[in-house]
């Protein structure tokens, strides 16, 4: 963290959060020079700021929102964020269905996930195919690695095999209301997998080279199943992540990347050895209590990220330094006890500077972030929740 982006805000009473703008254009940068001329599809779910994600946009290598959610999506149409918005998983809001129906715009615009016949089954429930345009859609593929009955990688798609995805390929293609433009497969088990030992760095070399074979037979066996009907190519191949930008370029068979994370640098992403993302994002909480002399106490501070529990899991102190969590208490909703050297020249109301684990979700507790540029607030931008929009 630079000593200017702390002075831009010294003066403030914290709690609150701020956004490096400098870092994330220089970490959106990278990306793009990793992904070696593969275009970015923008992971909305990583930033969760409006404002950031039509940045980031507007930057070269970045085309189109892979979302997280058809409300989300709808919204981001509406507000002409992306003309091009990729839902990345299935949906099963009816009220969301009918305003995605009912906008000929948002037809154009949004491109629904699924992975099984129950998925267009579902669709179709809603507003029979008479009563509709053609729904765009793209098919999920299981990205994991299995090995007999190991299952590494997110439990996400059924479909594993080429054979698999064609036959729901044919079956998209067959029914009325429906067109199929993409294929997905995402290989969390190498893009969000840290690099923490010898057998992780195997399992992800093994997979790399798997998932590479398999997606690239999965893509033609799709292409032949439309060439055959006499229908319109795939418009879109996409697969990787942040973690993953260079195994998924180098496959011919992939057309863009899905990928945020790495634009704001979480604290999982300190433990990757291919790439290493600036922090760009933080939260600013107040010391308001000394219980001991080389211990303070902190307001606020227990924002847990998502996955399996465990140390990972938990928020860093980026600063000051030599500052950590109190193991038998570690962070809490109203307080967080710190200890370390630091703690002795800290008095109450000083600054404490921390990251969340994972992109994205620290913006759940905030309205807005105060965006510094060159050592100056230059804007405070609403987070999703502080323009009303809860999506989770």
């Amino acid at each position: 963290m630079k000593k200017e982006t702390r002075l831009a805000v010294a003066h403030l009473d914290a709690p609150f959060a701020v956004l490096d703008l400098d870092a994330a254009r220089a970490n959106a940068r990278d990306m793009t020079h990793r992904s070696r001329g593969t275009p970015i599809r923008v992971a909305s779910k990583s930033l969760r700021i409006r404002s950031l994600i039509s940045e980031v946009l507007t930057l070269p290598g970045y085309r189109g929102v892979l979302a997280y959610n058809l409300n989300e999506a709808l919204w981001l149409c509406r507000e002409q964020v992306s003309d091009d918005i990729l839902v990345a998983y299935p949906s099963a809001h009816r009220e969301g269905l009918h305003r995605l129906i009912h906008d000929a715009r948002a037809m154009d615009c949004v491109t629904l996930m699924v992975d099984s016949v129950a998925h267009l089954d579902f669709i179709d429930a809603v507003v029979p195919p008479r009563e509709r345009g053609e729904i765009r859609v793209c098919i999920d593929i299981d990205a994991a690695l299995r090995a007999g009955p190991v299952h590494i990688g997110a439990l996400r798609s059924p479909l594993h095999t080429a054979e698999e995805v064609r036959n729901i390929a044919r079956e998209v293609r067959q029914r009325e209301g429906f067109r199929l433009v993409g294929l997905m497969a995402y290989e969390g088990q190498v893009a969000g997998t840290t690099d923490t030992s010898p057998a992780i760095a195997a399992m992800k070399a093994l997979s790399v080279r798997e998932l590479a074979s398999r997606r690239a037979k999965i893509v033609e066996a799709v292409a032949e199943e439309l060439r055959v009907a006499g229908l319109p190519p795939l418009e879109f191949v996409n697969g990787g992540g942040t973690g993953s930008i260079e195994t998924t370029s180098a496959e011919a068979a992939v057309t863009e990347i899905g990928a945020g994370s790495g634009i704001i640098g979480p604290a999982l992403f300190d433990h990757y050895r291919q790439f290493q993302p600036t922090p760009a994002e933080w939260f600013v909480v107040p010391v308001v209590r000394r219980p001991a002399q080389d211990t303070v106490t902190v307001a606020g501070g227990g924002r847990i990220a998502s996955g399996p529990a465990g140390k990972d899991r938990l928020p860093v102190v980026d600063w000051p330094r030599d500052l950590k969590m109190a193991p038998l208490e570690g962070p809490g909703e109203v307080q967080t006890p710190l200890t370390g050297p630091a703690a002795r020249n800290l008095r109450l109301g000083d600054h404490v500077w921390m990251r969340h684990a994972k992109a994205g979700e620290a913006t759940e507790y905030i309205n807005t972030v105060l965006v510094v540029s060159a050592g100056e607030i230059i804007a405070e931008w609403p987070t999703y929740r502080g323009e009303g929009k809860s999506f989770v």
